[in-house]
């Protein structure tokens, strides 16, 4: 319990802008998980094991802007969330895991790329809408201050706001 406090704390810092806060406890959690024996049940919501930290640690990535590092964390969440049949063990990892590689893409100047990203990450059948929709608002935010009103951003936005019901704030 104690790596997923601290882990939400560096998920504080980021929120606010502040990498250096944010790399303290990303540290100190690392740390402490690494001196633990690995968790025999996973599947434990209280339980954090490394992918699950690597899935905290993306998100501040993605809020502080430091794309390079984000996407190879979610490729990597992506990557370790599938198995060989195909099957997605971590869905909502996964589904969020596509929404920071959509944001890097329209960091980067790819729109289709994050709208691809985007809508696949919307497309998964198992999904928690409250914690895609919190998620997805960052990509949301990232396309309208980027791309401002392209005919594809409104698109996505709408299919957004019919999906979850929310007004994006993308100015």
């Amino acid at each position: 319990m104690a790596v997923q406090l601290i882990a939400q704390e560096a998920k504080a810092w980021a929120r606010m802008g502040e990498q250096d806060e944010m790399e303290r406890p990303l540290d100190r959690g690392r740390s402490l998980l690494d001196s633990m024996p690995y968790p025999d049940n996973i599947e434990n919501h209280f339980v954090v094991d490394p992918d699950k930290f690597d899935f905290y640690a993306m998100d501040c990535y993605r809020h502080i802007g430091n794309d390079r590092l984000a996407s190879g964390l979610a490729e990597e969440i992506i990557r370790s969330g599938i198995d060989s049949r195909g099957f997605e063990r971590a869905p909502m990892r996964i589904a969020e895991a596509r929404v920071t590689l959509g944001v890097a893409a329209a960091r980067g100047g790819d729109l289709d790329g994050a709208i691809a990203f985007g809508r696949c990450a919307l497309g998964g059948e198992r999904k928690s809408l409250p914690s895609l929709t919190m998620v997805s608002r960052d990509l949301a935010v990232v396309l309208g201050k980027r791309f401002g009103n392209e005919p594809a951003v409104r698109a996505y936005l709408d299919e957004l706001r019919s999906l979850a019901g929310w007004r994006a704030r993308t100015q």
